[in-house]
């Protein structure tokens, strides 16, 4: 196990790079903690990759160092900084048999075979290929392949970092659930520091300790699953993470109250004067249709999706999402929308800004 320093770290793929834009991954200065599970989340292109495989030693960066422990290891090969990488499409010895495959990397460090076959028993219990042990790998699936890259990476217990990416594409939903909760298992019993990219966020929430959000080759948030969800520090959180996310709506901030379109609105903070780019951050869990209290909005249509109904609605030009209880009730003389002020975020330039003041009695917008 190993703590995960990131210092300057930055990387172009051009040969010479002129400008940021240049750069596929722009400067990151982070400590990922010694035994943590950590999940790089974005979309595709934002530099997840790059990241987990320049911490590997798949590929160098253009600046910067990578320390474990302290130790500088930027140009160590991979096999001297005692990883374990999963891959997106499964990489196996289609001739070898699944055991021989999930002991290989005992085996390649001398390990008695006593404990190979214990280790391996239980790695192949832990994916569900224990009557498969015989088989050869050859004229398996996709999927029973991707389990055994995946057993292959947990199989040893002494890796500095675990390192996954989007190792789960291939799997049904059905396993995907379970080996996602065989990791958090071996994290819990083992305590590897693990790096796991995914493009999806039920993946990272449900995996990590620690969620990092990428965007356009930048780190824009490192946090728990409900700091990500109650404070996004930057749009692109707020609107990547929840389903739906995070409404985002142009406004004037003074204070502690903002005007959308002329229409004055109520904070439960105060704010020193912005710059640029002003925006508010409302989730749809903390906005609410009403007869009577709120700013005017038009509902477009309501979903029911069993546990909870959603509103699409416009809002002064901008739609917004409004998310209701399965119960409650939605009718046409509903027209306003309330959001809860101490939910309320406040964006400059898609950054999210901190309160100058807290608000003691706030009023009804």
């Amino acid at each position: 196990m190993a703590k995960i320093t990131l210092d300057n770290l930055a990387h172009s793929y051009l040969k010479s790079p002129q400008s940021e834009d240049d750069f596929a991954l722009k400067e990151l200065n982070h400590d990922w903690v010694d035994g943590e599970a950590y999940a790089l989340l974005g979309s595709s292109g934002c530099g997840k990759s790059t990241l987990l495989n320049i911490i590997s030693g798949l590929l160098h960066p253009s600046q910067g160092r990578i320390l474990f422990d302290g130790k500088d290891v930027t140009h160590a090969p991979t096999a001297e900084r005692n990883i374990a990488q999963v891959f997106q499409f499964p990489v196996v010895y289609d001739t070898m048999t699944v055991r021989d495959n999930l002991a290989f990397p005992l085996r390649n460090r001398g390990q008695p075979e006593s404990y190979v076959a214990e280790r391996v028993q239980e790695i192949a219990r832990m994916i569900g290929m224990e009557d498969m042990l015989k088989r050869k790998a050859q004229g398996l699936g996709a999927d029973q392949k991707q389990k055994i890259s995946l057993g292959r990476g947990m199989v040893r217990k002494d890796v500095n970092a675990l390192l996954f990416d989007e190792p789960l594409t291939v799997i049904d939903p059905h396993m995907k659930w379970e080996l996602r909760t065989q990791l958090k298992k071996l994290h819990h019993d083992f305590g590897h520091t693990m790096i796991y990219v995914t493009h999806d966020q039920t993946e990272a929430l449900t995996f990590a300790d620690k969620v990092v959000v990428m965007y356009d080759g930048r780190v824009v948030q490192i946090g728990t699953p409900e700091e990500l969800f109650e404070r996004p520090e930057h749009t692109f959180v707020g609107y990547f993470i929840g389903s739906p996310g995070m409404n985002v709506i142009p406004a004037k901030v003074e204070g502690n109250r903002a005007y959308i379109d002329g229409t004055e609105m109520a904070l439960a903070n105060g704010y020193g004067p912005l710059n640029g780019k002003v925006e508010l951050g409302v989730r749809p869990e903390f906005a609410r249709l009403s007869q009577t209290e709120g700013l005017p909005v038009t509902v477009r249509r309501v979903e029911d999706v069993g546990r909870h109904k959603i509103i699409r609605a416009d809002f002064f030009g901008h739609d917004i999402n409004i998310i209701a209880g399965e119960d409650d009730r939605v009718s046409a003389d509903m027209n306003r929308v309330h959001f809860d002020p101490s939910h309320v975020n406040v964006y400059a330039n898609d950054w999210r800004v901190t309160p100058k003041v807290r608000t003691e009695t706030v009023g009804a917008a």
